[in-house]
């Protein structure tokens, strides 16, 4: 087919969708090695932040650290760890993560936002999101992940789908889809997520499927694993690996790998797996490659859910 001929059904395809948004596109590779990431998160201890001034090193200085000690292509930097969203200090993130070898996977936002509170909260909330959609334009992310508003009446969520579409569309109109996390377990349980990404109905409103998150809401297994049951077939590029999640009171939850790699590889999720470990010892670096060995035994022998 001639260019001039695919542009011209593009274009009618794209009329005929009317109000819907088209799909992201993005390619995924399709290696076990070549799927993995790392978090920057379970590493908040050594890199400096907002949060930890005192750290060793900085965003940049830990990304050369990835290839030499943990061997896979993906990072997903922690809102927390970069300096600024300022175009000119995202691009040369961009370029020092590019040199390192690396691909960003994701963009895990968790600055302060009231989507739900007053009209001027949730225009600065919306702002907010929208630069680091830009920031991930800039680093070739094909996504953020936000958090489900608080503050709405108990078992409404007509806030949460008003602001989550208007923030789906910007990033439609960049090719960033926008990712819920199960994460907050108060606010994030995974039949509220389905809720709200149903509701919204849009492609670039996705499902971010945490392996132990959902062990937070109602310490089951089978509780957790019906969470991944729900999650993964409305999840698009990223997933997040641990094996094991504390609680507040030092409860320590732990859950079969295996099993949730099976259900992802059921569902036919094709995104990333970013490693991000939450478990006992003092040492990431060698959390995360546990985390490694297990999920590239899993993705080379295709292990089938049980």
């Amino acid at each position: 087919m001639r260019r001039r001929d695919f542009l011209a059904i593009s274009v009618a395809a794209a009329a005929c969708t009317g109000a819907r948004d088209v799909e992201p596109h993005n390619r995924f590779p399709t290696g076990a090695r070549e799927r993995l990431s790392v978090s920057t998160y379970p590493f908040r201890k050594l890199i400096i932040s907002r949060r930890n001034v005192t750290g060793r090193m900085t965003l940049k200085q830990f990304a050369e650290t990835v290839k030499p000690k943990l061997n896979v292509p993906g990072i997903e930097p922690w809102s927390h760890h970069f300096e600024s969203t300022g175009p000119d200090y995202v691009r040369g993130l961009g370029e020092h993560f590019e040199q390192a070898g690396l691909h960003v996977v994701n963009i895990p936002v968790d600055m302060p936002a009231k989507l739900c509170g007053t009209s001027e909260e949730r225009t600065a909330a919306l702002a907010m999101y929208r630069e680091w959609v830009d920031a991930a334009v800039i680093l070739k992310s094909p996504s953020i992940r936000v958090h489900l508003p608080r503050g709405e009446n108990p078992g409404s969520i007509a806030c949460s789908v008003s602001a989550l579409r208007e923030l789906a569309a910007y990033g439609a109109s960049k090719n960033i889809v926008i990712n819920v996390e199960n994460d907050v377990p108060t606010i994030e349980q995974p039949e509220r997520i389905v809720e709200i990404i149903k509701a919204v109905n849009s492609p670039f409103l996705r499902a971010l499927p945490d392996f132990c998150n959902s062990m937070l809401v109602h310490n089951d297994h089978e509780y957790n694993y019906r969470a991944m049951d729900m999650l993964f077939p409305l999840a698009f590029n990223i997933s997040h690996v641990k094996d094991e999640e504390s609680g507040d009171h030092g409860e320590v939850y732990r859950v079969d790998v295996n099993r949730i790699f099976g259900i992802a590889g059921k569902t036919g999720y094709r995104g990333y797996f970013s490693m991000e470990w939450e478990g006992q010892g003092d040492d990431p670096y060698e959390g995360c490659r546990q985390l490694i060995e297990a999920s590239l035994h899993n993705l080379e022998s295709d292990v089938p859910a049980r």
